[in-house]
């Protein structure tokens, strides 16, 4: 008995390893768009990642066909949800709060909206799933999208672009 559980145990830890060996730089990228924190050094998306992943490995042998990288998606997207409501925010933050130092274009968006065009866009997931993944109606999130490209189309664009992962110092000139 203890043999066939020592071997589930195996198998179940090589399909989790290799799962993760294919999704976790794909994941990490979304954690980190979710964030919209510095690039390069960015530990609340590697706890998001981790977080996210810990849930999926919990969840591995309930999985039955169903895609784990949608799973690990869904903790990913939960998960930051969460902690954004929770967290204060550039209109919410009180004195001796410290909070991230957002970059890019899209730490011009609330987390909500965030979320949303990192699923729509960036993910591929459809308007029905966002939707019944935050619990909002269909409407709400094509709305929510609609305002969320609006404000990355006006948002006024940086003078350099931000060095490339594993460059660092150097400007890259924009064209």
């Amino acid at each position: 008995m203890r043999r066939r559980q020592a071997s589930h145990g195996a198998r179940r830890d090589g399909e989790f390893e290799a799962f993760v060996a294919g999704a976790a730089g794909r994941m990490l990228h979304t954690a980190t768009l979710l964030t919209a924190e510095a690039l390069d050094d960015n530990p609340r998306a590697r706890r998001l990642l981790t977080l996210a992943l810990a849930r999926t490995y919990a969840d591995w042998d309930r999985l039955r066909g169903e895609d784990p990288y949608d799973r690990a998606r869904r903790h990913l997207a939960t998960r930051f949800w969460r902690e954004a409501w929770h967290r204060p925010g550039p209109r919410h933050g009180g004195p001796g709060r410290s909070r991230p130092q957002h970059v890019g274009v899209l730490a011009a968006l609330s987390p909500q909206e965030r979320l949303l065009l990192v699923l729509r866009l960036y993910e591929g997931v459809a308007e029905e799933q966002a939707a019944a993944l935050l619990g909002l109606p269909t409407d709400r999130v094509r709305t929510l999208c609609e305002r969320a490209t609006v404000t990355l189309t006006r948002a006024p664009r940086a003078s350099h672009a931000p060095p490339a992962p594993g460059v660092r110092g150097r400007r890259v000139a924009s064209p």
